[in-house]
């Protein structure tokens, strides 16, 4: 077994891909908390975008996994009850979420009620003339919306 140093681990952790949106990383999500070493012990404390999410069994099994075959002797992952909020989410990966095809969410600060009637680009054009189709996408986290410049469909991430 090796020891990892955390600037190791993090890397390492920005290669686990989001299983819904897989360009971008649970490090670029915001869904990393914290990484501890102590002594041959790794514990990450993950935030699920939200705490039903059925990708949470996953991303602890791939983390785990990761470290594991990077020679970590012991993996913990603790499932955080800190809520996320789309404000983790890195410039990095806003953009990521806009070459993906998803609208990323515009900042908040708690101001949720502000957030969502802020205007929404295209991800395809950066056109402002779209409209809402579906508050409710294929996920809990998305929007339904269509462009009315370049004519095509896509999904906004809600500002959560």
């Amino acid at each position: 077994m090796v020891a990892l140093t955390e600037a190791q681990i993090w890397k390492i952790l920005d290669q686990v891909k989001d299983p819904e949106i897989p360009p971008v990383s649970l490090v670029e999500m915001g869904m990393i908390r914290q990484v501890c070493v102590e002594g041959d012990k790794i514990e990450v404390e993950l935030i699920p975008t939200f705490l039903g999410c059925p990708a949470i069994q996953f991303m602890q099994a791939e983390i785990e996994s990761r470290l594991t075959e990077a020679g970590a002797a012991k993996v913990e992952v603790e499932i955080s009850l800190t809520s996320w909020t789309s404000d983790r989410i890195s410039a990095n990966g806003r953009q990521k979420l806009k070459e993906f095809g998803l609208a990323p969410p515009p900042y908040h600060q708690g101001e949720l009620e502000i957030a969502l009637s802020a205007p929404v680009s295209c991800p395809n054009c950066d056109s402002y003339r779209v409209a809402l189709k579906n508050s409710f996408g294929p996920t809990l986290c998305g929007a339904i919306y269509y462009c009315n410049n370049c004519q095509q469909p896509f999904e906004r991430f809600k500002p959560l």
